[in-house]
């Protein structure tokens, strides 16, 4: 029997294959356009991406419905986002998104209406293994997106369906082509979908006071200026102004909100670090017996680095192997191979600044 599933046809290629590959395998299809929150001040962009997202329902005869779930968007993703970053961290919009409005508020959704499971365009795979469903990487590893989903629960894994994890970008291009989808040559979206074609920086100074501080270097003399600590994020190099033009390249190694200020030096590597502790942490399945060896990735599209997860006084840390360049505010996600096991919230580095 054809179980009633609801698609999120996000108006891109990656969902709209999805659609297409569950129909072709039977099953009731629903496309389903998430309408988010855009700020007053920019370009209206989601217009044109329901306008694709119809296309492709049209294309692929299967009912089109709408959900504006604007007012969630903003009150779970966006506010925390920019509270986030107002304390001197780097959060992680997308990871808030997919934990309470695509699988939290739009999955719920879905239930009530109909739906027996729902589908994305992501490019991650799920697999029942001994009475629980573990996230595993995406095929695709210049795609993977498990990152982004690492606070899903079981709940929301066993009732969502990734069509297209088993699959890389150039096959998925193929098969949209192959189905004659209308989006199948449009371009991969960039950056996050709220902001549009503004920087970070000018999107936050909307909301965050820009107060100018100090740049200082490493002795912690005044160097230049900034345009308000929250705006910098830990190993950046551009975006500060200096008295006097250096000699090399300068990354930030140090913000402090409070003092309005921020370190840099010479030496990015003074920016990394050796170990980190993590709060809110999230485990898929359940949480691990420690100590642990897993793989740790702090950004997406970055390599996962060999970590020792432990407690401290309390505190799940990870020391790594070698030390790398993380933000408070970033998403530590763990794993053991492919297989996603959680994650949490970057709250403390030992950063040498």
């Amino acid at each position: 029997m054809a179980r009633r599933i609801f698609v999120g046809l996000s108006g891109g290629v990656d969902s709209a294959v999805s659609a297409a590959l569950l129909q072709e395998q039977g099953e009731h299809v629903v496309g389903v356009f998430i309408k988010i929150w855009q700020p007053e001040f920019l370009e209206c962009t989601w217009k044109e991406d329901r306008m694709d997202a119809m296309r492709v329902a049209a294309a692929l005869e299967i009912p089109f419905l709408e959900v504006d779930l604007s007012e969630e968007y903003k009150k779970t993703v966006v506010d925390p986002m920019v509270a986030s970053y107002a304390r001197g961290e780097t959060p992680n919009p997308d990871v808030l998104c997919n934990q309470h409005v695509k699988f939290g508020v739009f999955a719920e959704w879905a239930r009530a209406h109909g739906a027996s499971m729902i589908a994305t365009g992501h490019y991650a795979r799920t697999i029942e293994r001994g009475g629980h469903v573990e996230l595993l990487r995406g095929v695709d590893a210049a795609k993977d997106q498990s990152y982004f989903l690492h606070r899903l629960e079981q709940r929301e894994l066993a009732h969502t369906i990734f069509p297209i994890g088993v699959f890389t970008k150039s096959h998925v291009r193929n098969e949209a082509r192959r189905f004659n989808l209308p989006v199948a040559d449009r371009p991969d979206s960039q950056g996050l979908c709220f902001v549009g074609d503004i920087s970070m920086p000018e999107f936050l100074g909307r909301y965050i006071p820009r107060v100018c501080g100090p740049v200082l270097n490493e002795e912690g003399e005044r160097i230049g200026e900034h345009d308000g600590a929250a705006l910098y994020t830990i190993g950046q190099r551009h975006g500060f102004r200096l008295a006097k033009a250096s000699a090399v390249p300068l990354f930030v190694v140090h913000v402090d909100t409070e003092k309005n200020t921020i370190r840099v030096s010479g030496d990015r590597s003074r920016a990394a670090s050796a170990k980190v502790s993590i709060r809110d942490e999230h485990w898929i399945h359940r949480a691990p017996a420690l100590p642990l060896r897993i793989q740790a990735q702090a950004r997406y599209r970055e390599q996962a680095i060999p970590a020792a997860l432990h407690r401290e006084e309390g505190a799940i840390v990870a020391t790594f192997e070698t030390p790398h360049i993380v933000a408070p505010g970033q998403s530590l996600v763990l794993y053991d191979g492919d297989v996603c096991l959680g994650g949490g919230i970057i709250e403390k580095t030992d950063a040498r600044v």
